[in-house]
């Protein structure tokens, strides 16, 4: 959500702000409708003052006998025109914060303009990638050889996009997640959490699901399986004060996700690439303004230090101003490198937001010095996708023979297996 009072004293800024998202101006819109809510305001302040000053004269005419009905007949007037204006009043602040709340967040300075991911930036890579003296395969290949991937019983159970892992597939996809929480809670400070994976509108609304992206949801009645835990985890704060000496607060959470993937048709049908239901262990950080930024480089170093304990080759990409979601200021990609598809494909995603979610939450924070409490900034990542993570290992490790080595990282979770297959 956007600071109007932000808008009222930066048009300009903010209006090229958007066209560099590749968005129309929309400044005058918004201050005309801010002032037409402001107006109806001064109005009832204006009419509350002439009712208080009428009251006055009835209990003065009253007190001295004499006639207060024309007083009395002004009150009532007032009073009705209070009403209809308040209503004006709540009906233009619904009307802008609607308005409001489907404009997407202004980039940083630093983000590169672009239309699509053609114009996102390479940051930096890790690793070399792997040499086979065989042509390496997708993961789906190796999965369904093994017997140990079934998208046909999936099918069958649930429809397309879901997977049935089994056996030694079904553990190394929880040994990840394992491994995953480990690093981020011993190492990095996360606290974990086990959050509801129903949630309901408001707290959608806090994360910027809703009100645009309602057909991206799974829903069940009144509440909605989350998309990812960044939802329940960012909106721990929601309608909360913190104090500045708690900052930064850092959640991590490994969960189900669920995606309708709406417009996806026809995009990574075959395999684990892209499902309805899907791990990943997410990161969320809650922090001051001042150090979001800071924050945010120390994330996605957290999200590369697995990929490099698995020994996974990647690259980090800064996406452009056109290829960035809805909530983000500015936005990291890591994209683990696939070798069965010999291309690198994105496993991570770390974002800040600056105060964009926090005022749709209304989470703030109480400074040490000063008065007046503050927005806090928010932060989430993927730390990582537990799936892609498992397409990767695959990949990354087949042997000739169609086996798969367990990497070294993951055999203490794997009860010393060291070969799948």
């Amino acid at each position: 959500m956007h600071d109007i009072r932000f808008i009222r004293d930066n048009p300009q800024a903010f209006d090229a702000a958007l066209a560099r998202r590749g968005l129309a101006a929309a400044s005058h819109h918004l201050l005309a409708m801010d002032h037409a809510r402001r107006a109806a305001q001064t109005q009832v302040q204006d009419l509350l003052k002439q009712r208080n000053d009428a009251s006055k004269l009835i209990g003065q005419a009253k007190g001295k006998g004499e006639d207060a009905s024309a007083a009395i007949a002004e009150v009532a007037k007032l009073k009705d025109e209070i009403a209809t204006l308040e209503q004006q009043e709540r009906d233009l602040g619904a009307q802008l914060d609607a308005e409001l709340a489907v404009i997407p967040n202004l980039p940083l300075d630093d983000v590169p303009e672009g239309t699509d991911e053609t114009g996102n930036k390479e940051v930096r890579r890790w690793g070399d990638l792997p040499s086979f003296g065989f042509k390496p395969k997708e993961h789906f290949e190796l999965g369904e050889a093994l017997g140990l991937m079934d998208f046909g019983r999936a099918a069958k159970l649930s429809g397309a996009r879901f997977t049935v892992l089994s056996g030694a597939l079904a553990r190394l996809e929880r040994a990840l997640g394992q491994f995953m929480l480990d690093i981020h809670t011993r190492e990095f400070g996360y606290i974990e959490v086990s959050p509801p994976l129903l949630v309901n509108e408001r707290t959608l609304y806090g994360t910027n699901q809703l009100p645009k992206f309602r057909e991206d949801l799974f829903w069940t009645g009144e509440r909605a399986l989350i998309p990812t835990a960044e939802v329940p985890l960012t909106n721990l704060v929601a309608e909360e004060i913190v104090d500045e000496a708690r900052l930064p607060l850092r959640f991590t959470a490994l969960t189900a996700c669920f995606r309708s993937e709406a417009g996806s048709a026809g995009k990574d049908t075959r395999g684990m690439l892209r499902q309805h239901q899907f791990y990943k262990v997410e990161l969320v950080s809650i922090a001051h303004p001042d150090r979001s930024i800071e924050e945010h480089e120390r994330m996605t170093k957290c999200a590369e230090s697995v990929l490099q304990r698995l020994g996974l080759p990647y690259r980090v990409m800064m996406l452009c101003t056109g290829d960035m979601g809805f909530g983000a200021r500015k936005t990291y990609d890591i994209e683990v490198w696939l070798p069965g598809q010999n291309m690198y494909r994105e496993i991570s995603s770390c974002s800040v937001c600056g105060d964009f979610q926090a005022r749709r939450m209304n989470a703030r924070f109480r400074p040490a010095e000063g008065k007046g409490n503050r927005f806090v900034h928010t932060l989430n990542g993927s730390g990582i996708a537990v799936g892609r993570a498992l397409i990767a290992v695959l990949e990354n490790y087949q042997q000739g023979n169609g086996a798969i080595r367990v990497p070294d990282a993951l055999k203490p979770y794997m009860g010393g297996t060291e070969v799948i297959g």
